[in-house]
């Protein structure tokens, strides 16, 4: 291999599977070594101590927000992107597994009132997160290994309980079951997965879908609501 490819993915996460060689200048690779690598590891030096958990190698993007770091453990060679909000105040923490790429804008919270905490979120390792993902960890979120998330999906562990017309929805409280989403399933663009559904290890959901029940294994998804149109084989 060489210099550029493993400086490149030193960059970047040793995980990564370089299909061809690095094709870019040596002003290209150090300018990408500098914005992705560099200033991020710096940041992410001065996070990792605020943190319950850190297997090392932690990048943090510019103007992202972690509050309530002690509850969230990641593991070696995490990326979270710019511009990205995490609030890890939940019952059960967070926790990122190793090579976890959360990309720029994401927004990532189990609650937004602190006397009414969430469960958490738990993040496999080798996943990817897209940007401009929400997940919303009200009611548990688990993703499992080898995941990927296209670009603005939303999970959404939570409900508002509406049935009394009388009051408003707001003081109606909600409702929480949880999502979980098995290894090795891929996301597409702008889905949106809502509470009480499971995704089974090997699915596929096709851009823009709502999933509004459970997804067996190796199922190919469409449609609002989403629905099997194949399996893999």
């Amino acid at each position: 291999m060489s210099l550029k490819s493993r400086l490149y993915k030193m960059a970047i996460g040793r995980n990564v599977r370089l299909a061809a060689p690095v094709d870019v200048s040596w002003l290209e690779l150090l300018q990408f070594l500098w914005a992705r690598g560099g200033r991020a590891r710096l940041r992410g030096l001065f996070t990792a101590r605020r943190l319950a958990g850190c297997g090392g190698r932690l990048f943090v993007g510019r103007r992202t927000q972690i509050l309530f770091p002690r509850r969230l453990t990641v593991g070696r060679n995490v990326q979270i992107g710019d511009d990205s909000y995490l609030n890890a105040y939940a019952l059960e923490g967070m926790r990122f597994g190793d090579h976890v790429r959360i990309r720029e804008g994401a927004w990532i919270q189990a609650t937004s009132t602190l006397d009414q905490p969430g469960v958490g979120l738990w993040i496999g390792g080798e996943t990817y997160i897209g940007p401009q993902c929400l997940l919303g960890a009200g009611g548990g979120i688990r993703i499992g290994s080898r995941v990927t998330f296209g670009a603005g999906v939303h999970l959404l562990a939570e409900n508002h309980s509406f049935g009394d017309g009388s009051r408003p929805i707001q003081d109606q409280g909600v409702t929480r079951s949880g999502i979980t989403v098995g290894d090795d399933v891929w996301i597409g663009n702008r889905v949106i997965v809502l509470d009480g559904v499971t995704i089974g290890a090997g699915a596929v959901v096709g851009a823009g879908s709502v999933v509004t029940r459970d997804v067996e294994p190796h199922a190919v998804v469409v449609g609002n609501p989403a629905h099997v149109v194949r399996m893999r084989q």
